[in-house]
């Protein structure tokens, strides 16, 4: 199957991105740059992608007429998220050659299916069980032990559809209706969180990025550095695992594979087909960005090169929690004083707490260096 569409998609062509949130308004900018032509699916032509884009579809992302309407203009179509009926990407796959296709996606939008088809791949990934009730749960904390992270199997993401579970009492307050199908993992310990994304073309040629080291407050990605400041056996390590994972998952387009680092292991604890925030960072750090390896790889181009430009960069996400409440601009103009930052703002319409709304980019010679200085533009950011 995959010989069979795997024909070269040449800049002038036009690719389709399904979903117009931010991931996708930086990929359509990478794509115009090098020549092709983006439409955009989404459900509202304001959307961050549909700024960029050269035309926007909208519509329901199962509205199946906007979905033919949509693929039938693109020569090659991919996504900005996984949480995506599966038979949309189906039904794109009847147009043009889709990545990743709809069986990546059905993978991906099941926790439970995901961790076990890695593991069975020989994969390091955090012990799990599936679960469906208390009681279930519960035998598990006797394997898993207590405490343990509880999350629904599908949907979720920043935290969200999932919770840390202490005791056998406190299992009894998970609200079981909300989700058809759960899974229990164990608790782990760990030094630090890193990622790591890896490109991989439809005739299987794969290229990795630096190992990205990522710090979260309240389960939302804060800070992403580069390169992790982990040994480099233990990187060279990661890097093997997610190109790994990408094979096992059969993924044409992008994977991240983000790890926790203990000691010195890794372990696999998300997985997510398609860019990532951890990534941003890549559009001033790397000789080629996560956005145009993306196109690259979807389009079955020669990877590009994922080397640093300098010793060191850092990322920090900004949040709607910067906005003003009466709706006044964050100081854009003081963060910019350090000639050095780059700002990238994604075109959302209303800020709200805890909305991604752009990020600031950082390079530099040192990991406290670039960090410090990022993070201390965003704190002179609110009005």
């Amino acid at each position: 199957m995959r010989d069979a569409l795997s024909k070269t998609v040449l800049p002038g062509s036009t690719i389709g991105m399904v979903g117009g949130g931010q991931l996708g308004r930086m990929f359509a900018m990478a794509a115009a740059a090098m020549g092709y032509r983006v439409v955009v699916l989404c459900e509202d032509n304001t959307s961050p992608a549909a700024q960029v884009a050269h035309m926007t579809v909208e519509g329901e992302l199962d509205d199946m007429q906007a979905v033919e309407r949509f693929a039938s203009q693109c020569d090659v179509i991919t996504l900005e998220f996984e949480n995506i009926p599966a038979e949309t990407i189906a039904r794109c796959g009847h147009f043009a050659p889709t990545y990743p296709s709809s069986d990546v996606l059905a993978t991906a939008q099941n926790r439970l299916i995901e961790k076990t088809t890695l593991k069975e791949a020989g994969l390091p990934v955090t012990p799990m069980a599936a679960v469906n009730d208390t009681q279930s749960l519960c035998d598990a904390g006797k394997t898993l032990g207590w405490p343990m992270i509880v999350k629904t199997a599908i949907s979720g993401y920043d935290g969200k559809g999932q919770s840390k579970v202490h005791s056998p009492e406190e299992a009894e307050s998970i609200d079981w209706s909300a989700c058809e199908a759960w899974i229990a993992e164990q608790c782990i310990e760990f030094d630090l969180e890193v990622s790591v994304i890896v490109a991989r073309s439809p005739n299987g040629q794969q290229e990795a990025f630096p190992v990205f080291e990522n710090a979260h407050h309240h389960h939302i990605l804060d800070v992403t550095l580069a390169p992790a400041r982990i040994a480099e056996e233990l990187a060279q390590e990661a890097i093997q695992i997610a190109k790994a994972a990408t094979e096992t998952l059969d993924v044409v387009g992008l994977l991240c594979v983000e790890f926790f680092v203990s000691g010195e292991t890794v372990m696999i604890n998300e997985v997510a087909p398609r860019p990532h925030n951890s990534g941003h960072l890549s559009i001033e750090a790397c000789e080629t960005s996560q956005f145009e390896q993306h196109v690259r790889a979807v389009c079955n181009l020669p990877l590009g090169s994922t080397s640093l430009r300098s010793p060191c960069a850092a990322m920090a996400n900004l949040l709607g929690d910067l906005w003003s409440t009466d709706g006044s601009e964050p100081d854009w103009e003081k963060a910019l004083r350090d000639p050095s930052i780059s700002l990238h703002l994604y075109g959302k319409e209303t800020p709200k707490l805890g909305r991604k709304m752009g990020h600031l980019t950082m390079t530099g010679n040192s990991a406290e260096s670039v960090i410090q200085r990022v993070t201390e533009a965003r704190r002179h950011l609110p009005a």
